[in-house]
């Protein structure tokens, strides 16, 4: 194909295609995602913290101990948690 305007019809039809094949995976897979929570609430367990345990273990440790440290302090200043200093 000619370029109109500068532009390569087939390359931008190309990129085009790819991305419309990749938000169709994207689709597909959030699918399996909500089937997989789904399935583990039937089985009793809780989707929102299984969320969060996600989130959680995508944290590095030093990452994970400044947020359950920052949490537990607010948490005391709320009067939310004992203190037993």
């Amino acid at each position: 194909m000619t370029a109109v305007g500068g532009i390569a019809p087939d390359i931008l039809k190309q990129y085009i295609e790819r991305i419309e094949r990749l938000e169709l995976e994207k689709m597909q897979i959030t699918e399996n995602i909500r089937d997989i929570f789904a399935a583990a609430k039937i089985d009793g367990f809780d989707p929102k913290v299984m969320r969060q345990v996600i989130k959680i273990r995508k944290m590095d440790a030093q990452e994970r101990n400044e947020q359950e440290a920052l949490l537990d302090t607010y948490q005391k200043a709320l009067g939310m948690l004992p203190d037993f200093e």
